[in-house]
Parts: structure tokens; C-alpha cells; sequence
């Protein structure tokens, strides 16, 4: 790969939206996100495979780079309200011989520490150390990323990475006013679940052809008038109790929402659950749903998330191992999220999104 390829890689890359909403899909489709809540980290799965391309011939390195594009280096820090800490890491069998120019990319580019370990006799430990490490860097939230016996003394290498974020709602909602109602699952029946609510004064919601879009932002740091940067969740509620597959779809087919017809609206009512789960997956088989295909690479992830009257309090981590239109509304609509939807937490600027989800039942831990 030549020096571009190198720098591009370097940067922090993040999927065009399309991807992003084929990619979800293909999650859904292959894991246990057919039946249960889901949430990952597409920024974190962006790294990873900058990673391999990095270190990959050139056909699988071409082929990652076309699904991928590359915008400015996003440098995570506490400084924008929000909390946010990310950090990547390399474990490398010492009996391999590292170029040094790898070695600067990882270090200089990807901030990556840089560990050489004994996998070929050793490898359980070395499983420990990097699961130790996954959890320090998430604040204790991410816990035995690398099952056991998954690594071997065949591995060669681990890049793992993690990402942690705890944000404080703009308007927090006040927990006396939160009250138990029914959320309708997607088979029909229905379950009893926490929800919090607001006066609506100040809200928006973008309405497009079957779903609706509600904007919560994070409370911004002292800085934030300097880079302009911010964060924000976005739930994304389909019109019919039973619609999330087929705005999935919509989404998915038609991946710029700048291009699906919409027009900005006021709120009568607003009512989102309290939820808080956990998730992890495979991801090498939702990649090959947008025809890229690692038989080489085991890709592992595994995140979290709390919603609750305060903020969100996200984690993930992931690691790959190689072997050998707008305008004045006149009408005002509810948003009243009692059947299942889809989230994103993103940054305002970039685009970035670092975590995506899906909300089946906020009942299920």
C-alpha cells in the first residue's frame, strides 16, 4: 500500500450512511437481533477494519477501502460534555517480525499500545490481558470480550479497541413524572415498562413517510462554541405498531435520509422507556451481507447501554483476531415510543456514529 493508502487509513473513517443502515441490517439478519434489543458501535467496526486493510493485500485492502471514506481525525476527550474515552490496542506474537513503518501507524496514527506476547504458549493469559484491558478502558462496563479458548497458539495478532461514553441529557427528564405503560412488542403482545416524559415545549420531530425522527441532544462541554461540536441521540420510530422492518428497509434502500421527503413538526406528546442491555456478536457475518468476505479474521464485539431520566451511559469493544426540507408545522404529532425502534448515538459535525441500536423490549436486561 502506498503512502495515501497509509494516511487515509490513518485518519478516523466512519461508514457513508448507506453502509451504515445495510450494515444493521445484516447484524439483525444474522444474530440474535431477529428477536432480541441490539446495540453496536459502527465507529469502533470502522477502525477495526481500517486495521485489516492496513495490514491485508491489496485486493481485501482495496475492497474495505471502498466501503470505506475518510474524514478528519476525531479526537475523543471529556472536554464536550459528554464523557467519552476511546483507545485502541495491539498484542503481536513476538516470534514475528514487525516492519517498523506498521509499527509507526499503529502507534502514530492509530494511538494503538503496542504489546509483543507469547500466543504459542501462552495464549490464555494473553486472552486475560486483553480482556483486563477491554475493561479498564470501558469503566468495568465491557467484561470478558474474548470468550474462552478463543484464542489459540495459532493466533498471530489481537487489535482490539474500545469506546466509552456517559452523557447528561440537554433537558433531563424529571423521574416523578415517569410512569409505567405498555409497550407493544413486534409478536403482538404487550409488556409493562418504565416510561419518561416531558413538556413537549421545545421539541421537534422530523416526520418522513412512515416514521418519525426525535432529536435528543447531550448537554455540551464549556468548549463547544470553539470546535462546534456536539452529541446527540436519535430515535427513529416507525408510524405502525409492528413497522421497524420496513423502515429498516426504507432505510437501508434509500441510505440518505436527505433524500427521503420530510418536513419538521411540533409535539403534543412524548413518552420514550427506560432500557438497559447488553449485546455481542460475531461481526465477519454481517460484513459479508455487504460482500466482504475475511475468512482470516474473527471479528468480536460486544457493547452496552442505559437510557434512563438523566442520559445515556454507553460502552463497546471490539477486537479482530488473525490467524496465520424544513419548515413551520401545522399539524403537531406524538411521539410516543411504545413499539419498537432504532437509535443512533452520533457527533453533530462529523457524522460520526458511535453506537447503533434497536429496541424490541425495554423489559429485557
Amino acid at each position: 500500500m502506498g503512502a495515501r493508502d497509509l494516511q487515509v487509513l490513518g485518519e478516523s473513517v466512519s461508514y457513508q450512511n448507506d453502509n451504515l443502515w445495510r450494515l444493521s441490517k445484516h447484524v439483525i439478519a444474522t444474530t440474535a437481533g431477529k428477536t432480541s434489543n441490539l446495540v453496536f458501535s459502527p465507529a469502533l467496526i470502522n477502525v477495526i477494519l481500517s486495521f485489516i486493510a492496513a495490514n491485508s493485500p491489496g485486493a481485501t485492502a482495496e475492497k474495505i477501502l471502498s466501503l470505506l471514506h475518510a474524514s478528519s481525525p476525531m479526537s475523543l476527550t471529556p472536554n464536550w460534555g459528554p464523557m467519552i474515552s476511546a483507545a485502541n490496542g495491539v498484542w503481536i506474537d513476538k516470534s514475528l517480525t514487525v516492519e517498523q513503518s506498521f509499527k509507526n501507524l499503529l502507534e502514530t496514527s492509530y494511538k494503538a499500545a503496542f504489546n509483543q506476547v507469547d500466543f504459542r504458549t501462552k495464549a490464555d493469559e494473553v486472552s486475560e490481558e486483553v480482556n483486563a484491558w477491554v475493561e479498564n478502558q470501558t469503566n468495568g462496563l465491557i467484561t470478558d470480550l474474548l470468550p474462552p479458548k478463543s484464542v489459540s497458539p495459532l493466533t498471530d495478532i489481537i487489535f482490539a479497541n474500545a469506546l466509552f461514553f456517559n452523557g447528561r441529557w440537554d433537558r433531563e427528564f424529571d423521574p416523578s413524572l415517569t410512569e409505567d405503560s405498555d409497550f407493544h412488542r413486534l409478536d403482538g403482545t404487550k409488556v409493562r415498562v418504565p416510561f419518561m416524559t416531558d413538556d413537549v415545549f421545545g421539541y421537534h420531530i422530523d416526520v418522513y413517510p412512515g416514521f418519525k425522527v426525535l432529536n435528543l441532544p447531550y448537554r455540551q462541554g464549556s468548549d463547544w462554541r470553539e470546535d462546534g461540536r456536539g452529541f446527540s441521540m436519535d430515535i427513529y420510530l416507525p408510524d405502525d405498531k409492528d413497522g421497524l422492518p420496513a423502515m429498516l428497509e426504507t432505510l437501508a434502500s434509500t441510505p440518505d435520509d436527505d433524500k427521503i421527503p420530510s418536513h419538521r413538526a411540533d409535539l403534543k406528546e412524548l413518552k420514550i422507556p427506560r432500557f438497559k442491555f447488553g449485546f455481542d456478536f460475531e461481526a465477519s457475518e454481517a460484513l459479508k451481507g455487504l460482500g466482504l468476505n475475511l475468512p482470516l479474521e474473527t471479528i468480536i464485539h460486544k457493547s452496552c447501554i442505559e437510557v434512563d431520566e438523566v442520559g445515556s451511559k454507553a460502552a463497546a469493544a471490539a477486537a479482530v483476531m488473525s490467524f496465520g426540507t424544513c419548515g413551520p408545522a401545522e399539524k403537531k404529532y406524538d411521539f410516543v415510543a411504545d413499539h419498537p425502534f432504532l437509535f443512533v448515538v452520533k457527533e453533530w459535525r462529523s457524522g460520526v456514529v458511535l453506537f447503533l441500536g434497536q429496541v424490541l423490549d425495554p423489559s429485557m436486561n
